[in-house]
């Protein structure tokens, strides 16, 4: 079995601590641990054999949070999309690039499974990816339901058939879909729990690379069609494919659809409300994080960022109190999952804070924005031991360095020719005037630290021209 998980949403319930450049998948909510690589543990629990292996499908502007997070496990392959499209694109993309680039056979069963959920206890798991192998390899496609505790309105539901209840697949509790169904109001989730044959859905699928082809074939023959060309005229093709969801597409139609009723704890952690749920709480009913102090509150989550402020809260209950380094969310439990039409509202006047936050995770370290106005910013960057930037050039803004930790290593030429380097250490500063070529690196065995303040007329970082990059970023 291959074990694909899917790294690339936005997270836009979980604002302002997920954000599109650096969604939910790579937080750390809980335990000490991010959503990833809580998923891709996980999973490793759960194989039974050394033939199932685990791949991480996600778009480029992720790889270097996947790769930072997961170096460690080694038990991964990074399967990146040519450009952002929906579910039903990626799926194609990730069976031919199994295929093509991994020469699978055709029988393969493949998991697809999001990289944000919680889920436990595993073992208990485990056997039901059993028993979903067993009717994958029968040509059908498997899904995972999850039996309702509450009526939930953030959910999709999935209704079960009862008319298989004397045949085997029943009592290997594997049963016909008779429909889908969107997130539900109040008053209809709370017919869905009553009813007894609907089931939360939890977004993963298991299937054969023929099984799931035949689907494309018959329901999105287009697609198919660009599925039997080379991988190199898939990958070309990409971009105009039909840009739909495999619910829509494919699910929903075919005639292969079974499920499987799960009884465990599992949250897709789509809103505040169930970070509060799956949090540990104290006698007033509470939930903190780092620098918190309550005063007469009860029943409520206080979250705040490592590096963020002191928060004090004084008298309130059943509340949610989310605050970062940029920006603060208070809403009443139980209205989190409105935070959407927030972060819709500040999309539309195009506010930073939708995309960034103060502090921006690269390949080689990062960048924190100390402070900005019309003509400066000022930043504290992070390059780790080994790791290099760029060699770049900016046309509008200049720069200047200044180390306060470790040993830098630095070009700065007017021209990319007969370029030598040179090494700076702390209380050492460098000024690079704007359209000269420059570099900083690492080469020390200790975390290096740059104060860098950009004066110009334009200073957002798509004013980048970049020459050579170890991490693949030219074109």
């Amino acid at each position: 079995m291959k074990t694909v998980i899917m790294a690339w949403g936005s997270g836009s319930r979980l604002w302002p601590v997920s954000r599109t450049n650096f969604p939910k998948q790579f937080m750390d909510f809980l335990d000490g641990k991010s959503l990833i690589q809580l998923t891709v543990e996980r999973f490793i629990e759960a194989m039974n054999t050394t033939e199932d292996t685990i791949h991480i499908n996600t778009k480029d502007d992720y790889r270097s949070h996947v790769l930072n997070q997961l170096w460690d496990y080694k038990l991964w392959d990074l399967i990146i999309e040519p450009s952002n499209k929906g579910t039903l694109a990626a799926l194609a993309f990730i069976v031919k690039y199994m295929e093509d680039k991994l020469k699978v056979d055709e029988n393969e069963i493949i998991l697809l499974s999001p990289a944000d959920h919680l889920m436990s206890p595993v073992d208990k798991f485990a056997e039901y990816l059993e028993i979903a192998k067993d009717s994958a390899k029968k040509w059908s496609i498997v899904l995972f339901g999850i039996r309702p505790t509450k009526p939930e309105t953030g959910y999709g539901y999935i209704k079960v058939k009862q008319t298989n209840k004397k045949t085997e697949a029943y009592e290997k509790n594997v049963y016909d879909v008779e429909e889908f169904r969107e997130k539900p109001d109040l008053n209809t989730a709370k017919k869905y729990l009553l009813d007894g044959d609907y089931l939360w859905n939890s977004g993963m699928f298991m299937f054969s690379i023929k099984t799931i082809k035949e689907e494309f074939k018959l329901h999105v023959p287009e697609m198919y069609k660009a599925m039997n060309g080379s991988f190199i005229d898939f990958v070309s093709k990409f971009d105009s494919l039909e840009d739909d969801t495999i619910d829509y597409a494919i699910m929903e139609k075919t005639s292969k659809a079974k499920i499987i009723p799960m009884e465990l704890n599992w949250s897709d952690v789509g809103s505040w409300d169930s970070i509060y749920e799956n949090s540990n709480q104290d006698k007033q009913g509470n939930s903190i994080k780092w620098d918190v102090i309550l005063k007469d509150t009860k029943n409520s989550l206080v979250w705040t960022e490592k590096e963020s402020r002191l928060v004090t809260v004084n008298g309130l209950e059943n509340m949610l109190v989310v605050d970062t380094q940029d920006a603060l969310y208070i809403t009443k439990k139980g209205n989190s999952q409105d935070i959407k039409k927030i972060v819709s509202d500040l999309k539309k006047v195009k506010r930073r804070e939708v995309n960034e936050h103060v502090t921006t995770y690269r390949f080689w370290g990062s960048y924190t924005i100390l402070e900005e106005w019309t003509n400066y910013k000022m930043k504290r960057l992070t390059v780790n031991p080994g790791e290099t930037l760029s060699l770049q050039m900016h046309h509008h803004r200049s720069e200047h360095w200044v180390v306060v930790k470790g040993t830098a290593e630095i070009v700065c030429e007017p021209k990319n020719e007969n370029i030598k380097s040179k090494l700076l250490t702390v209380n050492e500063s460098i000024y690079i005037p704007n359209t000269y070529i420059h570099r900083l690196a690492n080469p020390g065995k200790e975390v290096l630290e740059i104060i860098e303040v950009q004066v110009g007329t334009y200073l957002e970082e798509d004013d980048i021209v970049r020459f050579e990059d170890v991490y693949g970023r030219i074109k």
